[in-house]
């Protein structure tokens, strides 16, 4: 009777209760373990509570969305036309964490087109791949591509004041940018720089501050910035 229910026959494709059902489950497993997966290659830089739990609804809301349209072309462009009317004003994230929505979506796709068995092969095999490439700091870069404010007096010529320093503690920069503020009376000076590994960035800004009269320094990272701006 249940079966009877929950099936629809409009173009020849049966949904069944134990299909949506057996699809769901597998989806809702599938997403968990991709966010588990998440987690454990975020744990030093961090993660959204919110994103993860995102994660594992998206495969669900997927393979529900496949399954109700099936072959109905008719329900597809309903589908598309709803779906069009939703507009995303969220700034662009991590490339990695767009590459994890990406990964839940075609779970939830397989999931839905009744693929539980590759669905799950897939998704398995890839979140061991982003563990291992993980634990093996695939592409991490030997040095730290920062950015360098300096705040200098106006008595100071800063052309040249800081170089031995920053020979000494980066293995590149360039001078970006100068300004001037507070009416000409302190020059902002800008670097951009590769920090060396082994550098220690308390000694570096303490050797800083001893050129420019303990003004304002600021020392970031170069994907904080990309990302805030």
């Amino acid at each position: 009777m249940l079966d009877s229910i929950f099936t629809a026959s409009t173009t020849g494709d049966y949904l069944t209760l134990t299909g949506m059902l057996s699809a769901l489950g597998a989806s809702l497993l599938l997403g968990l373990i991709i966010s588990l997966a998440y987690i454990h290659t975020h744990k030093k830089e961090g993660y959204s509570r919110s994103f993860v739990v995102t994660l594992i609804m998206l495969p669900a809301i997927i393979s529900v969305i496949i399954m109700l349209i099936g072959n109905n072309v008719a329900r597809a462009f309903s589908l598309a036309g709803a779906f069009s009317l939703i507009r995303f004003r969220s700034a662009p994230g991590d490339p990695k964490d767009i590459a994890y929505i990406f990964f839940t979506l075609a779970v939830g796709l397989g999931c839905g087109m009744g693929y539980l068995a590759y669905s799950a092969i897939f998704a398995i095999m890839l979140c061991i791949v982003m563990i291992i490439l993980n634990e093996i700091s695939f592409a991490a870069p030997q040095t730290s591509s920062m950015q360098l404010k300096i705040i200098i007096p106006e008595d100071l010529n800063f052309q040249g004041l800081f170089d031995d320093i920053l020979n000494k503690y980066t293995s590149s920069w360039n001078l970006k940018k100068v300004k001037t503020g507070d009416f000409g009376s302190i020059f902002e000076v800008v670097y951009s720089l590769n920090l060396k590994g082994e550098a220690d960035q308390k000694k570096f800004i303490d050797e800083l501050r001893c050129r420019n009269g303990n003004l304002n320094i600021t020392l970031t990272q170069n994907q904080l910035l990309s990302a805030e701006n």
